[in-house]
């Protein structure tokens, strides 16, 4: 028995769903329903998080899906999702405890996606993801992904504000920000729970993003095997495994 797990996301899981669930659903039914609709043979979920694009997948297709997350904390969320659907949508998907580069996916999926993940991964990380998700695409098959931020802010910046959100007698909500840290973009989570007017909870957790512009990554894609093309919406890149 090996131990894969990990404290990532141990402290943003708690409010994920909370506070971004209702918009992440609204953005993957606009990114990805439509092509879920037209896969026929798998979908590959790069980075499946709490399972919000999973399940729109599983609700936009009658294929196989392979959910890919790592990280504990967020493979929790995931499978409670999941334990909250139908058997018959239950039996059509496949969790991968381990980053997608070390499952042994080959030719299952004519579809993959990978929501918000790609700028979480440095470098090295992200060009062997894209050689993963070559191997895992039937010839043919489609990718599609947020592409991470071109480039670095000049300083600290407010991204935006999440929530709030009322349970019970609380308010659940966030704070992001983001700033430059060397080479990396440094972006900070900070929840905070509120109670007529006091702040009785304060939660903080970072995360580490690396930039590439569009130039870099579609030489990445092709030194994967993957083909750019034009993807279905302008907050998306695309590319395709050659068809044979």
């Amino acid at each position: 028995m090996s131990d894969t797990s990990d404290d990532r996301y141990a402290v943003s899981v708690e409010f994920y769903d909370l506070l971004q669930a209702d918009d992440d659903r609204r953005r993957a039914e606009r990114r990805f329903g439509e092509a879920g609709r037209h896969a026929r043979h798998g979908i590959l979920d790069v980075g499946a998080g709490t399972g919000i694009v999973t399940q729109v997948l599983l609700d936009a297709s009658t294929v196989p899906v392979h959910a890919v997350e790592p990280a504990t904390a967020m493979r929790t969320a995931l499978l409670t999702r999941l334990a909250s659907l139908s058997a018959d949508r239950r039996a059509r998907v496949t969790v991968h405890p381990r980053p997608v580069e070390a499952t042994d996916l080959e030719e299952a999926a004519d579809l993959a996606v990978a929501s918000n993940v790609i700028a979480c991964l440095d470098p090295d990380t992200r060009r062997a993801t894209w050689r993963a998700v070559a191997r895992a695409l039937l010839p043919g098959g489609l990718l599609l992904f947020e592409p991470p931020p071109a480039t670095l802010p000049a300083g600290r910046e407010a991204v935006r504000r999440l929530g709030p959100v009322r349970v019970g007698p609380d308010l659940y909500s966030a704070q992001v920000t983001r700033e430059p840290d060397r080479d990396t973009l440094r972006t900070v989570f900070t929840y905070r729970v509120e109670r007529d007017g006091h702040v009785v909870r304060e939660e903080r957790e970072a995360f580490s993003m690396w930039p590439a512009g569009e130039q870099q990554l579609r030489g990445e894609l092709e030194a994967a095997g993957l083909r750019v093309v034009r993807a279905p919406s302008r907050d998306l890149m695309a590319a395709r495994r050659p068809s044979r």
